[in-house]
């Protein structure tokens, strides 16, 4: 069903397009340096677009992977310079679900981008993992507070 969903994503609805449209504008924020936190975010981005049905945006701190302090302070600060036009991105992308709801075809690549509302919000320190790893990690986190809550 993923790879019907991934082939839907890419021959109609040209899927392969946005990715790369993603991936170039993630090395160019990365290649001006002031921006690399955001294109290194746009870029994983990219490569979630090219199968999102089998792959997921997770934060690096759900991974536990270790991160630089400063590297972390300064990742925030850009995005919250980034902030605005993440917010004009998802209600662009947004209305982009709500039309394409309107056809049964477009229902797959509707929920595609309605999945990555919060990383076009957000692409700072996120990363692409596959949808196991990513039911992996919520079911340790659910199993942690579940742990937590009992005392």
């Amino acid at each position: 069903m993923r790879t019907l969903g991934n082939i839907l994503w890419h021959i109609p609805f040209l899927g392969f397009l946005t990715a790369a449209f993603y991936w170039l504008l993630g090395l160019l924020l990365t290649l001006l340096v002031v921006t690399a936190p955001l294109g290194l975010g746009l870029m994983e981005f990219g490569k979630f677009l090219l199968a999102p049905f089998g792959n997921e945006m997770v934060s690096k701190s759900d991974l536990d992977m270790p991160q630089n302090p400063l590297w972390r302070a300064y990742s925030t600060v850009v995005m919250l310079v980034y902030l605005p036009f993440g917010v004009v991105f998802v209600i662009l992308n947004a209305l982009q679900v709500f039309a394409l709801c309107f056809s049964i075809v477009g229902i797959p690549v509707a929920l595609v981008i309605a999945k990555s509302l919060g990383t076009v919000l957000n692409p700072v320190n996120k990363v692409c993992v596959p949808t196991e790893v990513a039911e992996e990690m919520a079911r340790r986190n659910a199993r942690a507070e579940i742990d937590r809550r009992r005392g």
